[in-house]
């Protein structure tokens, strides 16, 4: 087969790591088809080939355009590719040739607000429309979907209409620098590192989006009576200027530091070094922190939805995310306890954490990859 890969997304936070460890683990398993990635100029340089099946086309068109669904099928054509893997719903309507289809999460439809874009209101609507017009058909015309969790794939099915046998899980996994980095933390934040190894600390990972939920989390991190902190990490964009901005105008918040641009190894030292992690979401479709924390021994503070679950099981402590009071509560009972009081949820975790695999990904994405040419 001649197989194509949209990689455009490739220095995106979430998806863009979906994508690089696919890439990775498929020149390692697969030495039978042929690799066409489809990659952004500022990209091409990151993206190693280490297996001569697979090749780059620089492609300078981004994703939500009129580029994307006038020009990217001709750029796609060119190659005559057997099948073209759009890992990210934003597939081109006009592209007619078999293709599988990435779903991560449809969040946005369950969260329509304008809160969540930079744009006016009746641009974002309009965008919002167009979203979902693209998103249906992507489904309508995939030979598969693949979801990242089971509570993804009963989205899909209960909101798009696909039939069960269309939609295929494939779990993501942990990357290998993430499992093997040792305790490392550089002096890019506002904290020197002997200052944050020698601080009590909650951690926070993944982008400010309103369905994150963080204007929550910092009314009850805000509540606390105790000189403990809080750390958010995440890419450096309008929504995080924006929370800095707010916690800089609120008086009751204290101790919150904001990290940008960190490194695997560096988010390594934060999960190890953490009270706990975090993540108080309205909805996931996956919640990789959640795994990379358990893989590097940190407890697991969660909301109690269906994917945080589906990831943690009985390894973390669930919290309702509608409720600060009981964010609060569970955040107080951690900083409380030992570490000890917590090392059987910990060990839970580490063992959890082993059935989740990038390698696994890419088994199961390769065999959907050659289901669909039968098809």
């Amino acid at each position: 087969m001649r197989i194509g890969i949209d990689c455009r997304l490739w220095s995106e936070t979430g998806v863009g790591r979906y994508i690089g460890n696919l890439v990775q683990e498929l020149q390692i398993l697969d030495k039978k088809n042929n690799y066409v990635l489809f990659a952004l100029p500022k990209d091409c340089n990151e993206i190693k080939i280490k297996n001569s099946k697979f090749k780059i086309v620089r492609t300078d068109i981004k994703w939500h355009t009129l580029d994307e669904q006038i020009r990217f099928p001709q750029v796609l054509n060119q190659e005559n590719l057997d099948l073209m893997h759009f890992p990210y719903f934003s597939v081109p309507i006009f592209y007619s040739r078999p293709f599988v289809v990435t779903i991560h999460d449809l969040i946005v439809n369950h969260f329509p607000t304008g809160h969540a874009s930079t744009l006016p209101n009746s641009v974002y609507g309009l965008k919002l429309l167009a979203y979902k017009f693209v998103l249906a058909q992507a489904a309508r015309k995939a030979k598969k979907i693949i979801a990242v969790s089971n509570a993804t794939k009963e989205e899909v099915i209960d909101h798009l209409g696909v039939n069960v046998q269309r939609v295929v899980v494939t779990y993501e996994g942990v990357s290998e620098e993430i499992l093997n980095s040792k305790s490392q933390i550089s002096n890019k934040s506002q904290n020197t590192k002997s200052e944050i190894l020698n601080t009590r600390y909650f951690l926070y990972v993944g982008n400010a989006y309103p369905h994150k939920n963080l204007d929550r989390l910092l009314e009850a991190f805000s509540s606390l009576d105790s000189d403990i902190s809080l750390i958010l990490v995440g890419k450096e964009d309008y929504f995080y200027k924006r929370l800095k901005e707010n916690v800089r105008k609120m008086e009751s918040i204290k101790n919150v530091s904001f990290f940008q641009d960190i490194g695997d190894k560096e988010l390594s030292g934060l999960y190890q070094n953490a009270k706990a992690l975090i993540l108080p979401s309205l909805m996931e479709g996956f919640g990789l922190p959640a795994l990379e924390a358990m893989a590097n021994n940190c407890l697991v503070l969660a909301s109690d939805i269906p994917s945080l679950k589906e990831v943690c099981g009985d390894a973390a402590i669930y919290f309702d995310p509608y409720n600060a009071s009981n964010i609060m509560e569970k955040m107080k009972e951690v900083y409380s306890n030992d570490a000890y009081y917590y090392s059987d949820k910990k060990k839970k975790g580490l063992e959890r954490v082993k059935n989740f695999s990038w390698k696994k990904t890419a088994e199961k994405t390769l065999k959907v990859y050659e289901s669909c040419i039968s098809l």
